[in-house]
């Protein structure tokens, strides 16, 4: 159930529930999940398409406004299957010229009556639950596939095991998303920070950058993943769910457009890839959402972190 349900059912408040739920996690009776809870034992169960569609709905388009500010125009790029890549598929229908490679039912209806964007899906078995295409078929459609970049969400993101989902077969399809992509963009909001489900589909260290939203105050979960996350390297960009809605526009596809500063609050900046030497210690950013402005010289060292 989700914690709004959960509110409605025993007439309080969902920080009360929130809390109430979070010592029943600590007493093994059940499993945070998504903005709600599960019986325990939850790592193979998958809410349906209706439920997920009502859970984090203003988070999801605050941060599909946002994640679509990483896309060019002319780009080919791949959308996994879910309710907030379906979000971003419908913002990507105003730039002109991409190429969008998905499995997803879902994401190709939101670009079906698009101009100038070509879309492409796999082949593969119909999944009912999430409307998307899974299997062989899927798999070695993609096969020989290279694009720019991937844009993919799941049912859980940890810093120790990346992003992760329920069901094998929609894990394997999004491995083979992954293989054909550059660079790896999840899509996760608060809720799906420190989630862990049964089947890992992309490490932490071949995530490139995670757009999610603000974890509310109270959530010390997803405060501490999202800065574990950061500090083993992978770029965060973060939505507000009051920030102005994407207008049409687009950013670059490094994100440093000024629509894009307007949505975006940086967390503290990401350490050294595996592999990888900055020197230093991470820095915090002076950039906030509502106009705050970074100095200068924090803005040339956040600028050349970001180019490394």
């Amino acid at each position: 159930m989700s914690l709004r349900e959960l509110a409605r059912v025993v007439q309080t408040s969902e920080v009360t529930v929130r809390r109430d739920v979070r010592a029943l996690e600590a007493e093994g009776l059940l499993d945070r999940r998504h903005g709600g809870a599960v019986l325990p034992g939850g790592f193979t169960r998958e809410s349906g398409f209706p439920q997920k569609s009502h859970l984090a709905t203003a988070e999801k388009t605050a941060i599909a406004d946002l994640a679509a500010n990483f896309v060019e125009e002319g780009e080919a790029i791949v959308v996994g299957a879910g309710t907030t890549t379906q979000e971003l598929a419908r913002r990507l229908a105003r730039i002109p010229g991409l190429t969008v490679v998905t499995n997803s039912l879902l994401v190709a209806q939101a670009l079906a009556h698009a101009n100038r964007v070509e879309v492409v899906m796999t082949g593969g078995t119909l999944r009912g639950s999430n409307y998307a295409l899974v299997g062989s078929g899927a798999e070695q459609s993609l096969q020989g596939l290279r694009v720019s970049r991937a844009f993919l969400s799941g049912s859980g993101l940890t810093a120790e095991r990346g992003l992760s989902t329920s069901n094998m077969l929609s894990a394997s399809v999004d491995r083979a998303l992954v293989q054909a992509a550059a660079e790896v963009v999840v899509l996760a909001d608060h809720t799906k920070l420190g989630a862990d489900t049964m089947f890992q589909t992309v490490p932490t260290d071949v995530i490139t950058r995670l757009v999610t939203d603000e974890p509310p105050p109270h959530d010390d979960r997803a405060a501490t993943e999202l800065q574990a996350l950061a500090d083993q390297g992978v770029q965060i960009a973060v939505a507000g769910t009051g920030a102005p809605g994407n207008a049409g526009g687009h950013g670059s596809a490094g994100g440093d457009s000024a629509q894009a500063r307007q949505q975006r609050r940086d967390v503290p900046l990401p350490g050294p890839r595996r592999g990888q030497v900055h020197g230093g210690q991470p820095l915090r950013t002076a950039a906030v959402m509502g106009g705050e402005q970074t100095p200068g010289a924090d803005r040339a060292r956040v600028a050349d972190l970001r180019r490394r």
